[in-house]
Order: C-alpha cells, then sequence, then structure tokens
C-alpha cells in the first residue's frame, strides 16, 4: 500500500468516524454535502475517489478542516521526545510541542543548583503568571525579599511581575511548570 493509499484509507475512516460521532446516518451528511447517500457511502467504503471540492464540502458539514483530515497518522501525533537542555543546573524538557490552547507551555525541568538572589544580581520579572508542582526534592524559591521552600508534592503559583528566581535546596528538585508565553520566553532565555 503506497502513501497515497494510506492517507486515502484514513481520510475514509475519519470522515465516517466524524459521520458517526454526531450520530448522522450517510443520508444526514449526504443532504447537507448535496450528495446521494450511495455516493457517500461508496466514498466511506473506498468504492469511489474523493475529489477535492467534495472533501472540501465535507470537511465543511463535519467542522473540521482539510488539514486535519489528511493530516499522517503515527506516533510523532501523540509522543513527545523531550530535548535536554541542560544550563545553569539545570535540565529542562518540553512537554509540549507549540503553546497550548490557553497560551501556556509545560516544562519538567531538574533543578541542581540554588535560586539566584537578589544582592546577586537582577532577577527576571515579566508579565504573567507562573505555575509549579514540585516532583521531588525541595525547591526554593525568591520572590523579591522572600524565599518559600515548596516540598516534594506541593505547588505554587505567583505573579511574575515580582523579581523571582527558583533552584533547588539540599540536591536536585524535579518540578512540572506551566509557563504562559512571557515566562517561556523569559525562562528559557535564562537557560
Amino acid at each position: 500500500m503506497t502513501q497515497s493509499d494510506e492517507i486515502e484509507t484514513l481520510v475514509r475512516q475519519r470522515i465516517r468516524a466524524l459521520r458517526i460521532a454526531r450520530g448522522w446516518s450517510l443520508d444526514d451528511l449526504a443532504d447537507r454535502c448535496f450528495f446521494s447517500a450511495s455516493t457517500l457511502s461508496r466514498m466511506e467504503t473506498g468504492h469511489r475517489r474523493i475529489g477535492l471540492d467534495q472533501l472540501m464540502v465535507l470537511a465543511r458539514e463535519l467542522g473540521t478542516s482539510i488539514d486535519q483530515l489528511v493530516e499522517p497518522e503515527d506516533d510523532e501525533d501523540v509522543v513527545i521526545r523531550p530535548v535536554r537542555d541542560e544550563s545553569q543546573g539545570r535540565t529542562t524538557w518540553s512537554l509540549t510541542r507549540d503553546q497550548g490552547q490557553h497560551g501556556l507551555k509545560v516544562v519538567r525541568m531538574r533543578l541542581t543548583q540554588p535560586p539566584a538572589r537578589a544582592e546577586d544580581g537582577d532577577l527576571p520579572v515579566h508579565p504573567g503568571r507562573d505555575w509549579l508542582t514540585v516532583l521531588s526534592g525541595t525547591l526554593l524559591l525568591v520572590l523579591g525579599d522572600r524565599t518559600i521552600r515548596i516540598e516534594a508534592g506541593q505547588a505554587a503559583e505567583f505573579s511574575t511581575m515580582v523579581p523571582h528566581s527558583f533552584g533547588s535546596e539540599g540536591g536536585p528538585a524535579e518540578v512540572i511548570m506551566m509557563l504562559d508565553q512571557e515566562g517561556e520566553r523569559t525562562h528559557r532565555r535564562d537557560l
């Protein structure tokens, strides 16, 4: 089977699955698309090729896009293979491909050094909020003049308009962070 045949089969399966998920019969979708039910049936079963003009109509009526209908299916659409980025005593793994639905990026971070302090220089400030949960170890979060200890199993949320930094205490600490767009830009630059 060629890649073209595989994609065509996948498109047919997706059209049928979307139709059924909406609770539509062949007649229901055919009426919406101005096809006959037998034409639609032959398209779904592979007894008739689907033309681009027909695919456009089907995508619109099914509430999807042609891109989503023809997108190849492989592990890459499910499995994220993190890339290590080691610097300044931190290892980070991006756990999302792109900014999420609400503009958030999820990052796993392993910290091995203590946080920067205000007396060490300027701490970053940026619009937005950061959210994190500590998976293992102890995280020290410096917020302005305060140092807050966050243990494994605990979480924190804070305004990033307060000068801040974070690092580990007494050994490595692993955290999962959700960063908004400004937070990602700032923390990725620091790494």
